[in-house]
């Protein structure tokens, strides 16, 4: 999956000369937390989050300086040195982006123009839809050995069982790097008899963990 396939692409901009006061208005009006500072040729020069305005701001209960704050430029507080992704770029890798700089969005940029947006809330929402979490299903976790065909093999001691399978994780056991663990959403809301013919066939599931069952 592509960056393009879950970027925002009507996203809301205000200019450098702007003040915090629109930008107050603006998040206020549209429910957004973070908005793109552009020039006259759509260019992203900068960018202010509500923490830049809850930084600058004064409390609502101290009215002494608080309008001189909002008429303030956004010039003043935006940060500018951004990072930023393409549209082609690997939604698993704009992931690690958000991980390794523990940033709330990053700005989407294309021929040096700003062309959309993605947030933490629109990588969270892709999860899900991913994992299909948010589909009827029961999830299977399975310990396989770290070797070639081994998903083959349990894939298709699944097809037997003729059960759908809606997503597939595979992560690494944190105890032994001579395994993985499988994490399975499958189309059933009782998958007691998968996972009898699973461990019939030789396969160690570790969860669910069900009463009479091996862990």
């Amino acid at each position: 999956m592509i960056v393009e396939e879950i970027m925002n692409a009507d996203v809301f901009t205000l200019d450098s000369e702007n003040t915090i006061g629109d930008a107050i208005q603006l998040m206020a009006e549209k429910r957004i937390k973070h908005i793109p500072i552009i020039d006259g040729e759509q260019r992203l020069i900068g960018i202010v989050t509500d923490r830049d305005i809850k930084e600058c701001t004064p409390s609502i209960f101290f009215d002494e300086g608080r309008m001189e704050a909002l008429n303030m430029p956004l010039a003043e507080i935006m940060t500018t040195d951004l990072i930023t992704g393409h549209p082609l770029d690997f939604v698993e890798d704009v992931a690690a982006i958000f991980y390794e700089n523990k940033i709330g969005c990053l700005p989407i940029i294309k021929d040096h123009r700003l062309v959309g947006i993605i947030t933490q809330t629109d990588l969270l929402h892709t999860l899900v839809e991913l994992t299909g979490a948010h589909q009827p299903g029961s999830q299977i976790e399975i310990r396989v050995r770290n070797k070639m065909g081994m998903l083959f093999r349990l894939f298709s001691d699944i097809q037997n069982c003729k059960v759908n399978i809606l997503s597939v994780l595979v992560y690494p056991d944190k105890k032994d790097e001579d395994f993985k663990i499988i994490a399975l959403r499958i189309q059933t809301m009782n998958p007691l008899r998968l996972i009898e013919e699973l461990e019939k066939s030789g396969h160690q599931v570790l969860w669910p963990n069900l009463p009479g069952m091996e862990a």
